[in-house]
């Protein structure tokens, strides 16, 4: 896979004999990963394999994610937080907003993606960035940040509350948290697809095996009431695709969770492959179409 650009011309010569090789085959564009690459707790591969599919998510994103810190307030000169930031792609542009008076951290328990992050910022000559390998479970700071952000973490905890209330902590008076996630209740493709229905029904299994929410948009709002956070905005937004990058989003997570569906049992190698088939069909499919999982984007203040 080159910049920009995702192959999915799967398998085009006909069904793999096994997931293993059809997937290694179809994914030659993201890589293979061995199982011990996979993080505790988190059901999307990590590693290089995973920093390539975030890389073309931060792609689809970024224009309703500009809009979004624009709203809450980004200003050159701010001291900012991106919290799980994978493979680093929102702390850069953060680091591009601020300045060169502000400085930017992002955190993540994911070494290979902070390393490879670390070396795009050297790359784009970004001196005011730095990356940390941090269990944002463990995280605890007072009054450090003007602005803190987070993206697609808070879906994977299994006390997102708590870590809000960190966040409250770690926040100078006045300062803003921005954090974005998702909805997969509001996920839809048309027409139907059985692929694209297996997909959502393998990944709330295994977010609901790891203790996660796939769900957890709409309830951040209380949640972030019941942390302590005041003058609580919010949006939602579901960009939907018929072509190019953003319609591959569903079948490449599919693709990145195959490992854990296997390890926890929740899908067969037939199921999942004939899975992958099918949803390669209907993203080759123009006259289709597949949106991302409803994303509700917040931005609230302390006090």
């Amino acid at each position: 896979m080159r910049a920009g650009h995702v192959s999915c011309q799967f398998g085009r010569a006909g069904p793999p004999a096994s997931l293993s090789s059809g997937v290694s085959r179809q994914v030659q564009a993201v890589g293979s990963v061995s199982r011990d690459n996979i993080m505790a707790r988190y059901i999307i591969r990590g590693g290089i394999e995973g920093k390539k599919r975030l890389e073309v998510l931060a792609r689809v994103m970024r224009p309703t994610t500009t809009r979004l810190l624009q709203d809450a307030g980004l200003a050159s000169g701010m001291t900012c937080l991106d919290l799980g930031c994978g493979s680093g792609d929102v702390t850069l542009q953060l680091a591009t907003s601020v300045g060169s008076q502000g400085q930017v951290i992002g955190m993540d328990m994911d070494e290979i993606k902070l390393d490879l992050a670390r070396q795009t910022a050297t790359r784009d000559g970004l001196g005011n960035v730095r990356f940390h390998r941090v269990n944002v479970q463990d995280w605890m700071e007072e009054s450090q940040y003007d602005c803190i952000y987070s993206r697609f973490l808070l879906t994977h905890l299994a006390d997102p509350l708590h870590l809000l209330r960190q966040m409250l902590r770690a926040i100078r008076p006045g300062g803003v948290a921005v954090v974005e996630d998702i909805d997969f209740g509001g996920y839809f493709c048309h027409p139907q697809c059985a692929g694209f229905e297996a997909y959502v029904r393998f990944y709330r299994a295994a977010a609901r095996r790891q203790g996660a929410d796939a769900d957890i948009g709409p309830k951040l709002y209380g949640m972030l009431l019941e942390a302590g956070w005041r003058d609580v905005k919010f949006n939602v937004v579901q960009p939907t695709f018929a072509s190019g990058e953003g319609k591959q989003i569903a079948l490449l997570t599919l693709i990145n969770i195959a490992d854990s569906l296997l390890d926890e049992k929740l899908a067969s190698e037939p199921e999942l492959q004939s899975a992958i088939d099918d949803l390669t069909r209907f993203t080759d499919d123009t006259s289709t179409l597949v949106s991302l999982p409803r994303v509700f984007q917040f931005w609230a203040r302390r006090d």
